[in-house]
Formats: C-alpha cells, sequence, structure tokens
C-alpha cells in the first residue's frame, strides 16, 4: 500500500509540476492592445437569459478600440421576455434574430450560433467572437482577443473567463476546469496537434477568424456535438487550423451556475461526454483523478508522508491553476480531495442520465453526440 501511495504522490508532483510550467506558457493578452482594423461579429446565443443579456449587451457594446463591432444575438425559443429586452436596447450595432427550432440532428445552441453567423455578410478580415449571456466582458476583451489571435498566429482562441463562484458547491467544482486543462494539456503542443484528446475550449467567450471557422465547417460540423466547443476547435484543427485555451481572467468574468441545483443538472447534461465523448472513458478518467487526488490525502491521515506529498500537491496544482484562471485560490485549495469526490458524484449521475435518456436543458432532450469515429470522418 506504501508504495502505491508513493507512486499516486508521484504523479500528483507530476501534474503540479505540469501546472507551473503551463501557466509560465500560456498566453496572455496584451495589457494596452491598440485599436484593431478588423471587423469583428460576435455572435450571443440566447435562450431564456432576460435576467442576463442586458448586462452581456451593456458589456459589449461598451468595447473600446473596435470600430467594425456588430452583435447578433440569437433568441433560441425562449419565453421570458428575452426578446424584449434585446429590443429594448436601442443601438444600430445590434441585430436580434429569431432561430426556428433545431433540426433533426442538430442541438439548440449548435444550431443558434450558426444561425447567428449566417445572418451576417461575409467581411475581409473578419473575427467572430461567441459570448454566453452570463458572462461579462471587460472593455478591452474583445480588441485584446483578437490582437492575441493575430499576434499568436492561432486561428482560434478560447480566453477562459474568470470562473466567479459564491457558496461551497460553485466554490469546490467551478474551479476544476481550468485546473483540468492546466494539469494535463501540454500547451503548446494542444495548439498544433490535431489530435481529439489534445483540446480545451469554452464556449463562453471563443474567438475565431471566419476563414478558418468555415474551413472547418462552421458549427454545422458540431451540430450533434453536447460540448460544441471542443468540437469546434478540434474541427478546426482537422481543417489545418491552431488553436487552444489562452488566459482570460483579465477579458472577461463568469457566473456560470448559481447554487448547487444549477451545477448538479448543468455538469449532468455534458460531464458524460467530457472524454471523447465516451462515458465509459468518463467514468474512468474520473476515478483516475480519484485516485491520484483522493486516496494520498486519505493515507496522509494515517500518518502517510507520501500521502501528505500527494495531497499537498494537489493542493499546489490548484493553486497554479487558480492563478492562471483568476479563480479564488484560498482556502479553497485546501478542499481539492473534496472537490474531486464531487465531481465523481457529478460525472455518475452524467453518465446515468445519458443512458437513461433523461438528460434535459432548458426544456430539451440533450441527444447523444455522434461517436468520436463518426467525428473524425467528417
Amino acid at each position: 500500500m506504501s508504495r502505491l501511495v508513493r507512486g499516486l504522490a508521484a504523479l500528483a508532483t507530476a501534474g503540479a509540476a505540469h501546472a507551473a510550467v503551463n501557466t509560465v506558457l500560456l498566453r496572455r493578452p496584451p495589457a494596452d492592445p491598440p485599436p484593431t482594423p478588423r471587423p469583428v461579429t460576435v455572435v450571443v446565443p440566447v435562450r431564456d437569459e432576460a435576467s442576463q443579456v442586458g448586462d452581456c449587451l451593456a458589456a459589449l457594446l461598451d468595447q473600446r478600440g473596435v470600430d467594425r463591432l456588430r452583435v447578433v444575438v440569437v433568441d433560441d425559443g425562449s419565453t421570458d421576455g428575452t426578446a424584449d429586452v434585446v429590443r429594448g436596447v436601442h443601438d444600430r450595432r445590434v441585430r436580434l434574430v429569431r432561430a426556428p427550432p433545431p433540426p433533426e440532428g442538430w442541438l439548440g445552441k449548435p444550431h443558434a450560433c450558426a444561425v447567428g453567423v449566417a445572418a451576417t455578410d461575409r467581411r475581409d478580415g473578419e473575427v467572430l467572437v461567441f459570448v454566453d449571456a452570463d458572462v461579462r466582458l471587460f472593455p478591452d476583451a474583445v480588441v485584446a482577443a483578437v490582437a492575441l489571435l493575430g499576434d499568436s498566429g492561432l486561428d482560434l482562441v478560447s480566453p477562459w473567463p474568470r470562473p466567479l463562484a459564491a457558496g461551497a458547491a460553485e466554490r469546490l467544482v467551478q474551479p476544476l476546469a481550468p485546473w483540468l486543462w492546466t494539469t494535463t494539456l501540454p500547451l503548446r503542443l494542444a495548439e498544433r496537434s490535431p489530435r481529439p484528446s489534445l483540446a480545451a475550449a469554452n464556449g463562453q467567450f471563443l474567438v475565431v477568424s471566419r476563414d478558418a471557422y468555415e474551413r472547418a465547417g462552421g458549427h454545422a460540423a458540431v451540430r450533434g456535438e453536447v460540448l460544441e466547443d471542443i468540437a469546434l476547435l478540434r474541427a478546426v484543427k482537422r481543417a489545418g487550423g491552431r488553436g487552444g485555451p489562452v488566459d482570460g481572467s483579465r477579458l472577461a468574468a463568469c457566473r456560470m451556475y448559481e447554487g448547487w441545483p444549477q451545477v448538479r443538472e448543468g455538469y449532468a447534461k455534458s460531464l458524460w461526454a467530457s472524454v471523447g465523448g465516451r462515458p465509459a472513458a468518463g467514468l474512468a478518467a474520473a476515478a483516475a483523478l480519484t485516485a491520484v487526488y483522493v486516496v494520498p490525502p486519505v493515507a496522509a491521515l494515517g500518518g502517510s508522508r507520501a500521502g501528505l506529498v500527494g495531497y499537498l500537491a494537489g493542493v499546489a496544482g490548484r493553486l497554479l491553476s487558480a492563478r492562471a484562471s483568476g479563480s479564488r485560490a484560498w482556502p479553497d485549495a485546501l478542499a481539492h480531495p473534496v472537490s474531486v469526490l464531487l465531481l465523481d458524484v457529478l460525472m455518475v449521475r452524467s453518465v446515468r442520465g445519458r443512458r437513461r435518456g433523461t438528460l434535459h436543458w432548458r426544456g430539451r432532450p440533450v441527444a447523444p453526440a455522434p461517436e468520436p469515429s463518426a467525428t473524425m470522418e467528417r
């Protein structure tokens, strides 16, 4: 048992070391970006976001350094007055588009994004920005992201918004996504590699050149994907492009879910697809994370020095990812083993719901995405 604990502690230490490297390599936007001459189209897909969309649009219209900005809000069947809020924004740069019900084989968000892009005429050198209604962009967010896209030579960048969390459930779960890619994803290799496993993206705030988007097939190429953001990055890579996550903590903030019920239901809809779209692989990954980040702390409670090292390595990894993502670091990182156990609960619930066909989100069933082999053949 002591040998097993030492091995797991070594893996946790390696993960923390890799996170340290990634915090250095992570691409960061310029602090004082110049105005961009490139045309920018922002697509905001919304469904029952009356309480969010007004503030989201106010932040978008407050963007500096983007003279050729247009915002397309796609109302995806809202019933709560979302469209009325958008109509109340009197700015010629904002356009409201009604999305018809998703056709067979499409999920709601990819369809809404595709409708938003199709509603605009193409402009030379154009950049497409996809923003969720619960994201609050800071005034230089768009121009800085566009500058980073050009300076890095990438075709798609995913500026990870600063995760905002209140209450135990949010603080335990929400920082795990940036922690996972900070700990496990070799950033520079991932930008170039077409391997599906080397992809991380966040659809809350996604920036892509229109040329690369169209070469990849747009959202039509990911029409049935629950995690359409990661799938779109993979499609861009298959079409010869490059991209990946970048630091968005100084560009935007997002409170993704509010309270345990939203956390539970939000992750249930998609967590099963987080590892290549294979539920079994998701369960295996959760089990591996539990072994590495829970077994050593448990052993430490029994006096194991190796277990203590493993626990401290897990805490260090969380602190490093918090530095990279702007999330709350202290004292939340001390509860990292509890976060991993809660992730297990969410993963099991998501896989069970997927197998039973009971997953829903915003009043619609969540259909299974195509198997990875079919995705690769598109």
